[in-house]
């Protein structure tokens, strides 16, 4: 016996409202008409292939709806860095890539010059589905996972080649840290040595502790390591660096000298104090919900492209670097080389809390490993 037309046409709603408005379909079947035993085996039988019609439907809807997501997925990348600069340009030539390795399926969007808010703020909107990756500092890196810290203790190495193998040997624990708090490391990157820089002289550690002395907002970690120090750190947020200067609030920056120059911070601090702090490691991170969704036989030649970015990207800024010193002292900067026996009054003076910061400002464990292979690539030379 045919099926009413107001019965199928409940069926056909119901199965639009979702699982179920099926269930309930069927008892509006059975309910609406009372049929004998064969015309039932007849009924069920249609039913069943009506069923099985309507899966395949769904499923072919469900895998064109997946087909088309894949197609046109755009992944929105914020970062600090100004528009136009060397890590910018590192940001558009992978996006580039991106999408000519997945036949223009993948789309970057890149937010830079901090307008999406700073670091902290870009890793919670990644976390909240607002942005899918992110270009960081250490600063960003260490909120998502404290271990990337641990690259970022002072004077605790001296040149990138002790950089380099220690952060090739240790990124496979720190990458697997990181992604297990959501993120998936696509590149590792750096942006030179963090140096002084002051309004006036600084060339000890007694001298640059009479200053006030920025450190980012929202980093208690780095807070609490330059307080350990004895240091009189005034938090303010990287966006708010040039004003702050300007009214007095701040009275020395540690900042790597391409930073300073694109942002001409030696017309506000031309002295700068020729100590290497610390190197700056940064990173680009994804989601890994997002980096899940992308074509799946691109996800390698991908991560290969932004791994080549950040290498590239490593090698000009070390060479930027000390370019950007040179191009600052012919406008104007002052710079402050300490002599050997001041160098070690450095030393002497971070070295001291290197115990405390073990455990506190990053694991133990982690602190201990990066410490050994630095042991071993000095013992090796």
């Amino acid at each position: 016996m045919p099926i009413s037309t107001r019965t199928t046409g409940s069926l056909i709603y119901s199965l639009n409202a979702g699982r179920r408005g099926c269930l309930s379909v069927s008892k509006i079947l059975f309910w609406t008409w009372t049929p004998s035993g064969g015309e039932r085996s007849i009924v069920l039988r249609n039913l069943r292939s009506f069923r099985v019609v309507v899966v395949v439907a769904i499923g072919i809807a469900f895998a064109s709806t997946g087909a088309e997501a894949q197609r046109d997925l755009r992944v929105r990348i914020g970062t600090l860095v100004p528009a136009g600069s060397l890590w910018h340009e590192t940001l558009q030539d992978m996006s580039q890539e991106w999408s000519r390795i997945s036949n223009g399926a993948v789309r970057i969007q890149i937010f830079a010059g901090g307008v999406l808010g700073d670091e902290l703020e870009m890793v919670r909107k990644v976390r909240q589905g607002q942005l899918q990756a992110v270009a960081l500092s250490s600063v960003g890196l260490s909120r998502i996972d404290e271990g990337v810290a641990c690259l970022q203790i002072p004077m605790l190495l001296e040149s990138y080649a002790e950089l380099d193998y220690v952060r090739d040997r240790i990124a496979p624990v720190l990458e697997a840290r990181i992604e297990a708090k959501g993120f998936k490391v696509l590149n590792w990157a750096d942006g030179g040595w963090v140096r002084t820089f002051s309004k006036s002289v600084a060339r000890t550690p007694d001298d640059l502790k009479q200053m006030k002395l920025f450190v980012s907002a929202g980093d208690p970690e780095s807070e609490s390591l330059y307080k350990q120090f004895g240091f009189n750190v005034v938090p303010l947020s990287l966006v708010d660096l040039v004003t702050s200067l300007q009214t007095g609030m701040i009275d020395a920056v540690p900042v790597v000298p391409l930073l300073a120059q694109l942002q001409e911070l030696h017309k506000l601090m031309p002295h700068m104090l020729d100590v290497k702090l610390l190197p700056l490691v940064g990173g680009t991170v994804i989601d890994t919900r997002t980096w899940d969704r992308l074509p799946a036989e691109h996800r390698d030649d991908m991560l290969e492209a932004a791994y080549r970015a950040g290498s590239q990207l490593r090698d000009e800024i070390r060479q930027m670097g000390d370019d950007s010193v040179t191009e600052m002292a012919k406008r104007g900067l002052t710079v402050n080389v300490p002599d050997a026996s001041t160098l070690n009054v450095w030393r002497s003076e971070v070295e001291r809390a290197y115990s405390s910061l073990r455990g506190e400002y990053c694991p133990a464990e982690i602190f201990d490993e990066v410490l050994r292979l630095r042991d071993d690539y000095r013992a090796a030379r």
